[in-house]
């Protein structure tokens, strides 16, 4: 059995060819898709966060909507790029979304990925401590969070409050419990994978990592898993960690993904720089019939390594066809494969 969920970019554009035309376009379609998500069966609701784009930039307000339609489906993000986050300020807004799910937020926080503008951090009112890069700088925000997310007091009370305090330090309200365990680490390379493993954080493993020895991005992002798992293991948690891989896979069933994606998609992985530095190796797509999806898919390593798979949809395309392309996993695909 694996978890099956969808992520959404929520890409909006003014186009006449788009479904999604407008910012409101992106959350209500967002909310819907999650709705008709959880009633096809699936497990997840995932969205991506991007500052200065059109796309979803703001989590929590969706996150806690969703919550508030929704009764069974998990709800997270992948990723919220931590060098914009201020931790303990994000810890209450996760606190309280997490509460109106009734405890459902799979939170996916990372270092962040190149954006559309540079150092756009700054902007937030955020900059690096001397020596430090803005990858430090996310690391630290992401133990802040981690750490306050525990419930244990920190503040010293005042000693004449407007109302009455709790004996002792006080701790961020509200405070969520159970919410520590289902942070999750975007990581894109094999030691930021480690790292997230000793702070115990589950793992979020996407279409694109670092290219670290020039095998297929499938054979790399399973050995990026087993080294995660075995820093787990070596850190002594007490829990089993999650671990989850995304993949742009569209089962070819009607007329409608034929006119889409009937020529199939990036049948190969590529390799490209998202820094100056940082050779990045990006997953292929999978567009195909159902036989052959399944056949497909068999042979990649790292969603077999995986629990949980995240479908990125093509939220443009609008909630009615989203849904088909989730529901066509979900009955087609997955059952074959041993995911249902």
């Amino acid at each position: 059995m694996k978890k099956i969920g969808f992520l959404s970019f929520g890409h909006w554009n003014p186009s006449p060819h788009s479904q999604t035309r407008s910012a409101a376009d992106a959350l209500l379609q967002s909310i819907e898709l999650a709705v008709a998500a959880e009633e096809l069966g699936a497990d997840g609701a995932y969205f991506r966060v991007h500052h200065f784009a059109r796309q979803l930039g703001s989590p929590f307000p969706l996150l806690a909507a969703v919550g508030a339609r929704t009764r069974r489906i998990e709800i997270g993000t992948a990723v919220i790029d931590m060098r914009y986050e201020n931790p303990l300020y994000m810890a209450e807004d996760a606190g309280a979304a997490d509460l109106i799910a009734g405890g459902r937020l799979q939170l996916g926080i990372s270092r962040g990925s190149p954006e559309q503008v540079i150092d756009g951090w700054r902007y937030f009112g955020y900059r690096p401590a001397d020596g430090q890069s803005d990858a430090d700088m996310a690391r630290r925000h992401a133990e802040v969070f981690l750490d306050v997310l525990r419930g244990e007091g920190f503040a010293q009370p005042n000693p004449t409050p407007m109302f009455p305090n709790p004996p002792g330090l006080l701790r961020l309200e509200p405070h969520a419990e159970g919410l520590r365990e289902r942070i999750w680490w975007g990581a894109s390379s094999n030691a930021t994978a480690v790292w997230a493993a000793q702070l115990g954080m589950n793992l979020q493993s996407s279409t694109l990592k670092n290219d670290e020895g020039g095998a297929a991005f499938h054979v790399q992002q399973a050995a990026q898993i087993r080294a995660y798992r075995e820093a787990w293991k070596e850190a002594g948690h007490a829990r089993e960690p999650r671990v989850s891989v995304s993949r742009s896979i569209i089962a070819v069933v009607d007329d409608r993904d034929r006119a889409f994606f009937g020529r199939g998609g990036k049948e190969k992985d590529q390799v490209g720089y998202i820094d100056e530095s940082t050779r990045a190796i990006f997953g292929r797509s999978y567009a195909a019939e159902p036989d052959e999806l399944i056949a497909e898919l068999a042979q990649d390593e790292a969603i077999q390594e995986a629990d949980t798979l995240l479908l990125t949809v093509p939220n443009q395309l609008g909630v009615d066809y989203n849904a088909h392309v989730i529901e066509a996993i979900l009955t087609q695909v997955a059952p074959a494969l041993g995911w249902r």
